[in-house]
């Protein structure tokens, strides 16, 4: 099966003044194309370093990554422009922009890639129907509850066709039901042929992935295949 991500070696350092943290070590991964994938681990374990290399927020200082066959070796825009077109973002806390409305937040991401005004108004009103928001568009996200506001994250994340769907502690905002039904739109989604990286500290969460990776002092403590729900 093809592979969306194939990491070798790789290790990321920070540099603080004369002083270094090393924040990963060693990572080798191989993720193939739909796969739905969690990485879990406590606070500081590095899934969070971890996800932002993923996500092609930031670059390694050791090793390869490539993503969809493509080296993330390159520069800011290069790689900017790889994260706006195969990766869509989901966020604990939304990252919506108050003062647009929903569909314009949805449709955000699309501006940047050069649509027209009618595609991308299309596009954003296909996710957002996909996802029970189509009668709230005019909304603003203060008149939203914590599940419609995650919705409307989905719905962004999804906007941009994108291959892979990384999601940073989804349900960690919400209460237990709504989460429920937030991780039941993410399985859809994967079901639909998305690959799905969900980053989460909960493990009850990591096992509704058919992968858990456990990352450990910026290491990968465990790759387990047989511990997800199906």
């Amino acid at each position: 099966m093809p592979l969306s991500i194939k990491m070798n070696n790789l290790g990321k350092v920070y540099k603080m003044g004369k002083n270094e943290y090393r924040a990963l070590s060693d990572i080798n991964l191989e993720i193939s194309k739909g796969e739905f994938v969690s990485i879990v681990g406590p606070s500081g374990a590095g899934k969070s370093t971890l996800m932002n290399i993923i996500g092609c927020l930031d670059n390694a200082t050791e090793g390869e990554y490539f993503l969809d066959g493509l080296s993330t070796n390159c520069s800011d825009n290069r790689l900017a422009e790889i994260r706006n077109k195969k990766i869509g973002f989901i966020f604990q806390n939304y990252n919506l922009l108050p003062k647009l409305s929903v569909r314009e937040n949805v449709e955000l991401p699309l501006v940047y890639q050069g649509l027209s005004s009618e595609e991308i108004r299309t596009r954003a009103m296909e996710v957002l129907t996909k996802v029970g928001l189509e009668e709230h568009i005019a909304h603003k996200p203060s008149e939203l509850s914590g599940g419609q506001k995650q919705r409307v994250a989905i719905a962004r994340a999804l906007a941009s066709n994108p291959e892979i769907i990384l999601a940073d502690e989804p349900t960690g905002a919400l209460d237990s039901k709504t989460g429920k039904e937030v991780i039941g739109m993410i399985k859809k989604i994967n079901e639909d042929g998305n690959t799905v990286i969900l980053i989460t500290h909960d493990m009850e969460i990591a096992k509704e992935a058919k992968r858990v990776i456990t990352v450990r002092d910026g290491k990968i403590l465990s790759d387990d295949s047989s511990v997800g729900r199906e």
